[in-house]
């Protein structure tokens, strides 16, 4: 059984010329931290990328199925299945979907709001299954577009419980809302009784030291306009930085959710660690391919609160290099060992045995560490 309560991550990253992560006016997120701007990445963005990558560690690959996060699921998901299967009339079948669309994002509506106006729900493939069974029953029993509404209206106030929780009450297992809301969770507002509670805690990446940006200038050329051949001129935002990610996994929330399978929760860690290690967030990725690998991880396996290890670059790095990241995350954890003491199981991957930690083991290739966090974590 497990032996450890919490297991931390904790990665440096480096990027080049790239605009990772933008805000709502296009430029690089920011942060702010110890008197000086940084450049960010959202946690988000970071889970974003783990959930949707396909490489030989994909999530997708673990084993149970994924989910899907949209505000267009009765018109993406239920209403081909209907079309599909021919349930209904035309106009009965419109009626389905129009309801589902209503009581699945605004229960108390008295129409499907826009698709604009909707919250994007987290549903797992199983529960997708399950209402499209359901509204192909519906639809096929229906002997109008008001019968098919009243039928849906029935189903989702089932026992009086008018939510998501009480309309999926027949789902066969834990991880039938999909394997994403096992480990980050689903929050949904209209029901709080249909949420999960996340596993993995992601922090916001930020760089060491102070941002490095530039605005590169740029032009599209036309290959038929004589002259110049220029086609338009735009500029961008462009960034470099090593950046500090940091994630914990709550083991016990992890294995209550995955319906406590103790090895299903090693491949689970297993796969996370090389994700954290080695997938890239990244707009522009024509233009910067901004791709890499972490130049160094530590792993933490121990059963007190997590800390996080962000406040060695409280004070910005200078200069900003990994060289002198490693400096200052080797005083800040020498300085908390000799405070709290040194409690946690460690394990470390880097790309060279310089980039070693005080009271951390030697490193050793990310594959040797990833099983070994996996089975510190479960125990075995």
């Amino acid at each position: 059984m497990p032996t450890s309560r919490f297991i931390q991550i904790h990665a440096l990253v480096s990027y080049s010329a790239a605009l990772l992560n933008r805000d709502d006016s296009g430029l690089a997120k920011r942060l702010p931290f110890g008197g000086s701007t940084r450049t960010r990445i959202s946690s988000q963005c970071l889970k974003r990328h783990w959930r949707k990558t396909e490489d030989e560690w994909a999530l997708s690959k673990i084993g149970p199925e994924m989910a899907v996060r949209s505000r267009k699921i009765p018109e993406e998901r239920l209403r081909p299945d209907l079309d599909r299967a021919e349930a209904g009339s035309r106009d009965v079948r419109a009626a389905v979907v129009d309801a589902f669309a209503r009581l699945l994002y605004t229960p108390k509506a008295k129409k499907a709001p826009e698709v604009k106006d909707r919250q994007a729900l987290l549903i797992g493939e199983p529960e997708l299954r399950y209402l499209s069974e359901k509204a192909k029953e519906i639809a096929e029993i229906a002997t109008s577009a008001k019968e098919a509404t009243e039928q849906v209206d029935k189903f989702f106030k089932h026992d009086e419980l008018n939510n998501l929780q009480a309309m999926l009450e027949n789902r066969r297992g834990a991880l039938d809302g999909g394997l994403e809301a096992a480990l980050f969770g689903r929050m949904v507002t209209s029901d709080p009784e249909a949420n999960t509670d996340a596993a993995v805690h992601v922090a916001h990446a930020f760089t060491v030291h102070k941002e490095e940006a530039e605005t590169d200038y740029f032009t599209v050329v036309d290959d038929l306009e004589k002259g110049t051949g220029a086609g338009g001129i735009f500029d961008t935002e462009i960034n470099a930085g090593l950046f500090y990610l940091y994630v914990v996994i709550d083991m016990p929330v992890l294995l209550a959710n995955l319906a406590g399978d103790v090895p299903l929760a090693g491949k689970v860690i297993e796969h996370l660690v090389h994700l954290i290690a080695t997938v890239s967030p990244g707009a522009k990725k024509g233009s910067t391919a901004p791709y890499a690998y972490a130049d160094f991880v530590l792993a933490e396996a121990g059963s007190r609160q997590p800390r996080s290890l962000a406040n060695a670059f409280r004070d910005a790095v200078k200069p900003p290099s990994v060289a002198a990241a490693m400096g200052a995350l080797g005083s800040h954890l020498a300085a908390l060992d000799a405070m709290y003491g040194a409690r946690e199981a460690r394990f470390v991957a880097a790309l060279n045995s310089a980039l070693s930690l005080p009271g951390t083991p030697p490193p050793v290739p990310l594959d040797t560490l990833a099983r070994a966090v996996a089975a510190e974590a479960v125990g075995v």
